[in-house]
């Protein structure tokens, strides 16, 4: 990688679904693969493109029953172009051979450049080179440019410039067997001389979608004279055009796309809006410059740099920020979208939303607070299907589902296929209930990043306070411990399904949930404080909150019960310590590659029920995503007292029995090594960092990217390495930064203010840019300060000293 590109030099046929994956395009409404233009899906290549939100269910049979699966729709491909000499072989096509292929990745325009040369079976050599972009200010525009040169040959240069409607869903491998079509086509037609028109309706969500594309020729700058014909083909239009070329010299095909859909804002028809905005537009430079600009202004807000004198890191921090800020933009808060687990890169867990957004809004929050509320707003409006499940279930308050798309009912699998096997397995995922408890946990930081009472008044309030109705409703109080236990879930470790031998799904008394669902009892307490008096009686006469039931939310946050050893180790679950030991090595020995531990269980006719065996951090979730002190007051609350090595010692016991089964391992384990471990905290850091870049889960990275990953690697050196939170109406800087790795420099946007932060090793100074808002609070272990507009402050930091608000720093 150079310090703002990524190359790929050369073609790899194993590697080409990384490639396309990791050169996707977006803007946050939609995004399209970096598949090369002259080839179908099929083998190597597979062309995506998506559009924030578009999802589409089919049914089928599986196992012997009906199974049903929402998918985020792979659209018709716009990028199909091709050329060929006189009357030789297309480009794509057997006859042609390719050289000198290479890709760049030009994160800081937003632009991807392939160049090669291409020989057919007569000897004719052309050189290609072609720039692409989905453009970030105008979303509904993409614009591919290919500019070829004969090299040794003149004669007619034909090109053929269309759209494809006959893709379908198939870029995972283990979903193929399934019915992948999701849509039926409406149109195919010219728009005009020199632009075609197809369109096609998803077949159950009934969401139309338009593409219109204008291609054209030019030498020097200028239109040339060309023959041009439309070819039609089922489920494809286009134009074939023929130029006469000369040796040597250049010419330019420039086409531009328009993409809408029926679920556009100020849209009547979403195929006469495509071919009114093909027909509006200037040429593939103009927009390109536009295109550019918008990118530098957004690198602006998201600015990170790294002073030293190698930084192998910085690079990869950066493409991780450029995909981030491709599936969620300014573009994406007029859409009613979440955040896609693995972006709109490709097809992988279907497009859904999970609980990734938990690993996003910490770098959101800080920059692009608004992005922040308006994906909090996809879950507000399905907090009626979130009050519908929990009905369903017999509780008050909302059940968020596991996994989200349209309209937020649960869309997990009920059995899903273990490719080592080949069976149909039970999928008890719908049980992991903390995905509420991230819910309400993203609401409660973006109002303390922010301070937006007004979003907390109209919408933050409703969802904490629904969310901590259902968790009271699934905590059953237990007489005999004194204490409330949560029965019958699945914690973020995703092994544990349930106990050995039982019938029963889920287990008991996670501690992470468990947790989680007493601060989350805490802060709705808070929350009823925070509004204002009209604001809370009103809500509390809307949601019928009796007066019973704020007491109950108070009793359940302090005597939740957490299963503790008296050793100190928090126990994943109830009973998690009475599981047998696995034998790690022998199974390190057979199978190399072991973090998917639970297929290859499955797979032997066992199962990881039976063993303390974790796919990822679960307990250690915990230190994650709160300070030691919020922490400490929580267990002091909760009335439980952790020896003062508890930490490290549960660090300790959790790492030997993870198998790092998910991406967001490695950032978690970085975070709660980094200050009693830094060397192996960096390992880990660096292997989040090469979660996609080197796919390190070997082929998952082709069916997306992990954005949760991408966002915690960043969100290390934000939040765990220079130590800033938000807590208590003040910003809160506990760096712990690896003095050799340089010097460290972002901006933020706290409560509306820009700053600059600068962490060394010894020195963390922070420097207040223009404002009109009244100082903020920061405070650096133990010395707090107002910071007003214009003003700078430094805080001294001594080596090696971590401080004690957080435990992973």
């Amino acid at each position: 990688m150079g310090a703002w590109t990524l190359e790929f030099d050369g073609f790899d046929p194993d590697r080409e679904g990384v490639r396309e994956a990791l050169c996707t395009l977006g803007n946050g409404y939609l995004a399209t693969r970096g598949a090369v233009p002259e080839r179908d899906a099929g083998g190597v290549h597979y062309p995506g493109t998506y559009v924030a939100g578009c999802y589409n269910r089919l049914a089928d049979t599986a196992a012997g029953g009906t199974i049903s699966n929402e998918s985020l729709v792979n659209l018709p491909n716009w990028l199909p172009l091709t050329f060929r000499a006189d009357d030789g072989p297309w480009l794509g096509r057997p006859g042609v051979e390719l050289s000198d292929e290479y890709h760049e990745l030009d994160l800081r325009r937003g632009v991807l450049t392939r160049r090669f040369r291409s020989r057919d079976g007569a000897g004719r050599i052309t050189a290609v080179v072609q720039r692409r972009f989905v453009h970030l200010r105008h979303e509904h525009l993409c614009g591919l440019q290919t500019t070829l040169t004969p090299e040794n040959w003149s004669g007619t240069l034909a090109v053929r410039s269309g759209l494809d409607a006959t893709v379908a869903n198939t870029g995972v491998s283990r979903y193929r067997g399934l019915s992948a079509r999701h849509f039926t086509p409406v149109a195919t037609e010219t728009a005009g001389t020199d632009a075609v028109l197809c369109a096609v309706e998803t077949n159950q969500s009934h969401i139309r979608v338009a593409e219109a594309a204008r291609t054209r020729v030019l030498s020097l700058g200028r239109p040339v004279d060309a023959a041009r014909e439309v070819y039609e083909e089922p489920g494809r239009i286009g134009h074939e055009i023929g130029v006469a070329v000369r040796a040597g010299q250049q010419y330019t095909v420039e086409k531009l796309v328009a993409v809408h859909t029926s679920r556009d804002s100020a849209t009547s028809d979403p195929m006469d809006a495509a071919v009114q905005r093909l027909h509006r537009l200037d040429g593939f430079d103009r927009l390109l410059d536009e295109h550019a600009l918008a990118w530098r202004q957004l690198w602006r807000r998201f600015r990170i740099s790294l002073r030293a004198e190698h930084s192998p890191a910085l690079p990869v921090v950066r493409l991780h920020l450029f995909h981030l800020l491709q599936t969620v933009s300014a573009n994406s808060v007029d859409v009613d979208a979440g955040v896609p687990a693995r972006g709109l890169h490709g097809e992988a867990y279907r497009g859904h939303v999970l609980w990734d957004e938990l690993f996003v809004f910490p770098i959101l929050n800080l920059r692009m607070p608004l992005l922040s509320r308006a994906l909090l707003r996809y879950r507000y409006r399905r907090l009626p299907q979130a009050r519908a499940a929990a009905r369903d279930a017999g509780l008050g308050g909302a059940l968020y589902p596991w996994q989200s798309g349209s309209d937020g009912r649960e869309e997990s699998q009920r059995l899903h296929l273990n490719p080592l096997s080949g069976r149909w397995v039970p999928d008890a995922s719908r049980l992991q209930r903390h995905v509420g408890l991230a819910v309400a946990y993203n609401v409660w930081h973006y109002y303390q990043a922010t301070g937006d009472a007004e979003f907390l008044g109209h919408y933050g309030a409703e969802m904490i306070l629904e969310i901590a109705r259902c968790f009271a409703g699934l905590a059953e109080y237990d007489h005999g411990r004194d204490r409330y236990v949560i029965r019958g879930v699945m914690g973020p470790d995703e092994f544990h399904t349930g106990y050995p031998g039982s019938d029963r799904e889920g287990i008991d008394n996670n501690a992470y949930t468990n947790v989680l669902a007493a601060w989350a009892m805490r802060r709705a307490l808070d929350v009823l404080d925070l509004l204002g008096p009209d604001r809370r009686a009103e809500l509390s006469e809307t949601l019928c909150i009796a007066a019973a039931e704020p007491q109950r939310w108070d009793d359940i946050s302090r005597r939740m019960y957490v299963p503790i050893r008296p050793d100190g180790i928090i126990e994943q679950f109830e009973g998690y310590a009475a599981l047998a030991e696995l034998d790690w090595a022998g199974y390190r020995d057979r199978y190399g590659d072991i973090r998917r531990l639970d297929r290859i269980l499955e797979s032997e006719g066992d199962s990881p029920n039976r063993y303390q065996a974790s796919k990822q951090a679960d307990v250690l979730m915990l230190f994650y995503l709160m300070s030691a002190d919020e922490l400490a007051e929580l267990f002091d609350r909760l009335g439980y007292w952790l020896p003062c090595d508890a930490i490290p010692k549960n660090i300790e016991y959790y790492l030997a029995r993870t198998s790092h089964g998910s991406t967001l391992s490695a950032v978690v384990h970085a975070w709660v090594l980094a200050r009693a471990h830094r060397a192996e905290a960096l390992r880990y850091f660096v292997e989040a960092l090469g979660s996609d870049v080197a796919d390190i889960q070997g082929g998952t990275t082709a069916e997306g990217v992990h954005l949760a990953a991408m966002a915690g690697s960043v969100d290390i050196l934000q939040r765990c390495f220079a130590g800033v939170e938000t807590r208590d109406d003040t910003l809160l800087l506990n760096p712990y930064w690896p003095g050799h790795l340089g010097t460290l420099e972002f901006g933020i946007r706290y409560r509306e203010h820009p700053l600059t932060l600068r962490i060394t090793g010894d020195t963390i100074r922070v420097d207040a840019g223009a404002a009109r808002q009244p100082p903020v609070r920061l405070s650096c272990r133990g010395e707090t300060v107002l910071l007003g507009p214009g003003e700078t402050i430094e805080f001294p930091v001594a080596p090696g000293d971590g401080g004690d608000q957080h435990p992973g720093r």
